[in-house]
This record gives structure tokens, sequence and C-alpha cells, in this order.
């Protein structure tokens, strides 16, 4: 009997792509000869994203479909998939087709190896500047500044993990969470293969500012102390040159107005520090306090195909 290899596309507003999408899924999977199944994990949107879902659904057993209650981030909605697929490997892939359905093959073939995880890691990123330039910037955080040494220095957000990481993966449950980096973290055997990714077939993308100034934010404060290392380390450093600056000015400056602006910059400049140091402390200690809290990482509004909607409707 083959392997079934479940395919999870978390999707906001992709009504555009999802029929071709599927299309070459079918015949990629057919080449590669495994049995698969197709979860797309619908992230609230409000365009006919679910409904297309339910037709493919309709025509095709493989497809299945989890409609999220609120939107909530691609992350959470590739946790939700995660929560769900049947497969012995799982594959992320966008619902834009910039990853091609066309690398899979060449994933499960690393997988068949002995890989438990398989990065596809970008030879190229079509696209604007700006969003390189903030995956170079992100990627570059969290090998340098997080220590993840082993993640990708291009970005690699399409990927293969076996049953056995996918088992460890839903062990972990924290309300904020980047699962690159989760998975990353989670050790076992790691391999990269290559490939170019596709400019965006049709759509804009919901990848905005606040969303990846959100995945920098969890990222680092779910995996590393380096903030509060950092704003420990600058605060001392602030109150040796802010001392050392009020001394100059009291002994060495003659005019007393120039002394009082010296002392007006220690206080204005300590005073920033401490609130930088109370926002960090405070983020830390807001997640700790959702994570006490055990509240549901997202809710199933909705299911299409094969899933059982009386035990997934509140995950």
């Amino acid at each position: 009997m083959n392997d079934v290899i479940s395919i999870l596309t978390p999707a906001f507003n992709e009504e555009a792509n999802l029929d071709a999408l599927h299309q070459r899924l079918t015949q990629a999977m057919a080449q590669i000869g495994s049995d698969w199944e197709w979860i797309v994990v619908d992230d609230h949107s409000r365009d006919g994203t679910f409904a297309a879902v339910e037709r493919l659904a309709a025509v095709d057993a493989r497809v299945k479909g989890i409609r999220l209650a609120r939107n909530s981030g691609s992350h959470v909605a590739i946790t939700c998939g995660l929560d769900h697929v049947q497969g012995e490997a799982a594959v992320m892939m966008a619902a834009d087709l910039q990853d091609p359905p066309e690398m899979i093959g060449a994933l499960a073939e690393a997988w068949r190896g002995g890989a438990q995880v398989v990065w596809a890691v970008r030879r190229e990123r079509p696209g604007a500047r700006h969003h390189a330039g903030f995956a170079a910037l992100y990627y570059w955080i969290m090998r340098r500044i997080v220590g993840m040494t082993e993640m990708p220095s291009r970005g690699a957000d399409f990927f293969l993990v076996d049953r056995v990481v996918i088992d460890a993966f839903r062990r972990h449950r924290e309300p904020h969470i980047s699962v690159l980096a989760l998975i990353t973290s989670l050790g076992f055997r790691q391999v990269f293969v290559e490939y170019d990714k596709q400019p965006r077939a049709a759509g804009r993308s919901g990848w905005t500012l606040a969303r990846k100034i959100t995945l920098v934010v969890d990222s680092v404060a779910g995996f590393s102390e380096s903030p509060i290392r950092f704003v420990a380390y600058t605060g001392l450093g602030f109150f040796l040159l802010g001392s050392l600056l009020l001394l100059l000015g009291l002994i060495l400056l003659p005019s007393i107005g120039a002394g009082l602006l010296l002392v007006l910059a220690a206080v204005v400049g300590m005073g920033g520090l401490q609130l930088l140091a109370i926002g960090v402390i405070g983020e830390y200690v807001w997640r700790a306090l959702e994570a006490a809290r055990r509240r549901p990482v997202y809710l199933v509004e909705q299911v299409a195909g094969a899933l059982d909607s009386r035990q997934h409707a509140v995950e």
C-alpha cells in the first residue's frame, strides 16, 4: 500500500487560485504515484474561497476544507491543518501557486530517503524588493539573534514533515507561534531541496506589514530571551553613560545651562529606556498570561469533505 501524503494549504481570499492549484496537484500526485489528501484551511476569507473548496470536495473526495471562525493568520491556519492531516507525511504549500506542486516529488523522494523534515529552499524570490528585504532581515534575525543556525538563510515556507514530526508539533499548544521556527527547533533529521519560487498566479497577498511585524515578535519572543538581555545590557550602558555625563556636566562645564541640558538629556534617555524595558518585559508577561488561560488556538466554523464536523467544530 502506498504511503498517504497530506497536502496542507492555508488560504485567505484565494478563490481565484484553487481550481488551478487542484488541477496541478492532481497531475503532480499522479506522477508521484502516492495516495494523497488535500486539506485547505480557509482563514475566514472575505471572498468565495470556502465555496470553491466545497465545490472541489463535492467532485473529489481527496479534497477537504476547514473554515476558521475568524481571521487568525497563516501560522494558526497551518497549525489547524497539521492537527487534521491523516497522512504519513504532510506538505505545506501556499495557495497562490508560488510553490510549484511539481516539487512535491522531490520533497517526497528526500523523505523516503530518511529525512523527517524537508525544506524547499528558494533559489530566487520574485516580487517586490521590500518583501525580499523583509524576508532576508527576518531570517538573519532568526539565525544570528535567536540562534537557529539550521534555518535556511533564504527562507523555506514550503516544506514536508514526517508523521513523527507532526505528532511532536501537536504537543505544542502555544497561542502565539511561528510554525517554521517551532519545526526547526524540534530537531529531527532535516534536509534542504532548492527550487525557484514562482510569481503569484492571481489575487493579492494578505501578508501585510502588521502580520510581518507580528511574525518577528512571535518568533523572537517565543524562542529567545535575547530581547530581555539586550534591554538589560543597554540599560546598564545608559546608566553608566548618564552617570558620566552628569559628572562631566557638574565638574567640567562652567555653564549652568549646559549642565542642566546634560542632566535633562540623561533623564529623558533613561526614561525612554525604562519604557522600552517595561514594554519588552510586558510582552513576555502577556504571553505567559495567554498561555495560562489555555484558550483554544483556533475555532472551526465550518468543514467540507470527509472531515467530521461534530468532532472538529471546536479546537
